[in-house]
C-alpha cells in the first residue's frame, strides 16, 4: 500500500540568472520549517552552494540534466558543455521529473514561473501536470510567479491563461501596494480568486551570521547576481573606484556569480589588490548588505529585496538588453519611493557610475513599508492545501 500524499514538490528551472532558483529555495526552506517534507527539482545549471544549504534545511534536491539560455531572448536552450538541448536530453529530464514525483508522492506541486514563463519547457511541465491530475487523491497544483512579467503580446497572455486552467492557486510573490500583477498581465482578471499575493520573498541575514560579524563592514559591495550578464557592471565598477573622491578610500568587494564568463572571471580576479577584494559569490550576501556603506548591483528582484530587508543603501543598474523590461520597471517603482538609487544601463560608464555611487552613499538607509514575508506566507498556503489533501486521503482509506 502506497503512503498517503504528503509535503511539497517544487519544479524550477533557472535558465538565465539564478534568482528563480533562489526564490524557490527560500520557499522550500520555509515550507520545511512548517514541518512539510519538501523536494526541490532543479533543472538549471547547478549552483555549488545550493545543495549543502538545502541539505542543512532538510530539503531533498533532485538535479535534472541542466539547461540554460545564452541570452535573455530564451530563443535557444543550451545543455552542459555548450551542447544543444536535444530530444534525448529533454526526454531524460521528463523521465527524471516524473520519477521524482512518484518518489515524493507530494500533496502539493508547485511550478516556478510556469505557465507565466518557461514556455519552452511546456512539454516537461505538462507531463508533470498530467501526472498530478491522474493521481488519487489529486495533489493541489500551484504556480509561483514574481510580481512583474516582461512585456508580452496579448496572444501569449491568452495562452498563459489557458495553461493555468488546471491550477488551484497562482501565488504572486509581490505586494499589491507596490505593484499589481495586472500592470504587466492584462488578463489577470480572468484568473479570478485563484490569484493570491504572498508578499515578496526576501532572504534575510541569519542571526548566526549577523552576530558580531565584521566581514563587509563599511565597504562598497558590488554584485551582479548569477553573473551571466553582469561582467560590464563589475568591470565598470573597478574603473569607477579611482574616480570616487570619498568611496574610493574605502575597500570595495566584488562578488562573482557562478555563471560569470570564465575569461572575465580571470580578469577580475587578477584585479584584486589591497583596496579591492574580488571573490566568488557568498552565502552570507544578505549579511554583507547589512554592513556595507553602499551596494551596487543589477536590479534582480532578489537583490533589491535583500537590500531592503538589510536596510542597505543600493545603487541599482537594471539589466535592459534583449527587450528586458522587468528589472527596470520594478527598480523605477522602488526608486520613486526613495528605497534605492538608479542608474540606467545605457548611461553606464566609469564616470557616471562614480558620480551616482557618491550621491547614493549620501542617501539615508531605506525603511520601506513593504510586505517581504512571501516565503512564510507561501508556506502557510502550501501547508493548508497539503492538509486538505491528507484529509481526503484519510477518508479514502477509511
Amino acid at each position: 500500500m502506497k503512503a498517503a500524499p504528503d509535503g511539497l514538490l517544487i519544479w524550477v528551472t533557472h535558465l538565465y540568472g539564478i534568482g528563480h532558483l533562489r526564490r524557490a529555495a527560500a520557499i522550500a526552506r520555509a515550507c520545511r520549517a512548517e514541518g512539510l517534507a519538501v523536494t526541490l527539482v532543479s533543472g538549471g545549471r547547478p549552483v555549488p552552494s545550493l545543495a549543502p544549504a538545502l541539505a542543512r534545511a532538510g530539503v531533498a534536491l533532485v538535479q535534472l540534466p541542466s539547461l540554460h539560455s545564452p541570452d535573455a531572448s530564451f530563443a535557444r536552450l543550451g545543455a552542459a558543455a555548450g551542447a544543444a538541448a536535444g530530444p534525448d536530453l529533454l526526454a531524460a529530464r521528463r523521465e527524471q521529473l516524473l520519477a521524482a514525483f512518484e518518489t515524493a508522492r507530494p500533496a502539493v506541486v508547485m511550478t516556478e514561473m510556469y505557465p507565466f514563463g518557461r514556455r519552452s519547457l511546456r512539454a516537461e511541465v505538462e507531463a508533470l501536470v498530467a501526472a498530478v491530475q491522474a493521481a488519487q487523491p489529486r495533489p493541489r497544483l500551484l504556480a509561483s510567479v514574481r510580481d512583474l512579467l516582461v512585456a508580452k503580446p496579448v496572444e501569449k497572455l491568452r495562452w498563459m491563461v489557458e495553461a493555468a486552467a488546471p491550477y488551484d492557486a497562482l501565488l504572486v510573490h509581490g505586494d499589491p501596494a507596490v505593484l499589481r500583477f495586472e500592470e504587466s498581465f492584462a488578463l489577470a482578471g480572468e484568473l479570478g480568486d485563484r490569484l493570491r499575493y504572498t508578499g515578496y520573498v526576501a532572504t534575510r541575514a541569519e542571526a548566526t551570521e549577523a552576530a558580531g560579524a565584521e566581514a563587509g563592514r563599511d565597504e562598497v559591495l558590488v554584485s551582479a547576481g548569477g553573473g551571466a550578464f553582469g561582467l560590464a557592471l563589475l568591470e565598470t565598477a573597478l574603473a569607477a573606484r579611482p574616480l570616487c573622491p570619498n568611496l574610493g578610500t574605502l575597500p570595495w568587494r566584488l562578488l562573482l556569480g557562478p555563471n560569470l564568463p570564465e575569461e572575465g572571471r580571470r580578469r577580475l580576479l587578477a584585479a584584486s589588490d589591497e583596496g579591492v577584494l574580488v571573490e566568488p559569490a557568498r552565502s552570507d550576501f544578505p549579511a554583507l548588505l547589512g554592513r556595507c556603506r553602499l551596494a551596487i548591483g543589477q536590479a534582480g528582484v532578489n537583490t533589491l529585496l535583500e537590500g531592503l530587508a538589510a536596510g542597505a543603501r543600493l545603487l541599482a543598474v537594471p539589466y535592459a538588453e534583449a527587450g528586458e523590461t522587468e528589472q527596470g520597471e520594478r527598480a523605477r517603482r522602488f526608486a520613486e519611493r526613495g528605497w534605492l538609487s538608479l542608474l540606467d544601463e545605457a548611461a553606464l560608464s566609469p564616470q557616471n557610475l562614480a558620480e551616482a555611487a557618491e550621491a547614493a552613499a549620501l542617501q539615508p538607509r531605506p525603511t520601506p513599508s513593504i510586505n517581504i514575508e512571501g516565503a512564510r506566507h507561501s508556506a502557510e498556503i502550501v501547508a493548508a492545501m497539503a492538509a486538505i489533501v491528507r484529509r481526503a486521503a484519510d477518508r479514502e482509506g477509511e
